[in-house]
Order: C-alpha cells, then sequence, then structure tokens
C-alpha cells in the first residue's frame, strides 16, 4: 500500500538525533490530527502510575487504536510530541526510547519536552501526533 508520508534527512545536520528532520505528505492526503494519547486503563484509570516507560508503553498503545479507527497505522505518523511530567532528562530520554522503539524504522520527526504537570492523577506521558494517509 502507497504510504502519504515522506521522511526527509538532512546531511547539513547533525546525525545525533534518532529521528528524521522532517517529513512531507502529498496534497491529496488525509491529515489525522490526534488528542494527547494518554497512559488510560480500558476503565479510564492512569496506567503504570510512578513508571516511565510503563506509561509510555500505554500511551503508544492507545495512540495505536485512534490511529486505527482513524484508518492508519505507526507508519502513517507524520510528526509526534512526547510530553514527560519531570524535570529530569533521564525520564525524558526513558520515555523516548519507548516510543522511538515502536516506531522502528519509521522515525518521525519528534520533538521531546519535560512539562510540569499533565491533565490525569498520576500521568507522566503523553504522546501528541500527526498522521497523513492516501484514501484508495
Amino acid at each position: 500500500m502507497p504510504r502519504a508520508v515522506t521522511l526527509i534527512r538532512s546531511a547539513s545536520l547533525s546525525d545525533v538525533a534518532e529521528y528524521a528532520y522532517a517529513a512531507t505528505a502529498p496534497a491529496e492526503s488525509r491529515l489525522i490530527f490526534l488528542a494527547g494519547a494518554c497512559p488510560l486503563n480500558d476503565d479510564g484509570s492512569t496506567a503504570a502510575i510512578g513508571d516511565v516507560a510503563g506509561q509510555a508503553a500505554r500511551a503508544v498503545e492507545n495512540m495505536k487504536t485512534a490511529l486505527t479507527d482513524s484508518g492508519a497505522s505507526l507508519h502513517d505518523v507524520i510528526s509526534t510530541r512526547v510530553l514527560v511530567a519531570s524535570h529530569r532528562r533521564e525520564d525524558l530520554v526513558t520515555a523516548w526510547e519507548v516510543v522511538r522503539d515502536a516506531f522502528g524504522d519509521h522515525d518521525v520527526p519528534s520533538t521531546l519536552m519535560g512539562v510540569t504537570v499533565l491533565g490525569y492523577d498520576g500521568q507522566l506521558v503523553e504522546i501528541e501526533a500527526v498522521a497523513a494517509v492516501l484514501d484508495s
């Protein structure tokens, strides 16, 4: 199936970043703007209290469900923003590693941010995403 997303690498920028620096989608693609995927269980409770990696994994699973319900998959994501309620860089890196691993070789442009608080009790991670698909 043809994909709408084209990842762009830059030889002029550092290769240290674990993601593409830009991405494009053609004009005929349908854009999907996802609400922030939160680490919520089916009953609405916060998953993996106190566990950044566990919350990141649950948020990824919830994001995948929202993508599927929109007719898309992780390979259709064009960008992400990963929010981590922590001032500790190691917590940000922990969340990022879970997200990065979930995307595999589809290393979309991403922003990783430490924030002071997120919306649900005990919430440490949230993942925003935009996807692009070519409908047949």
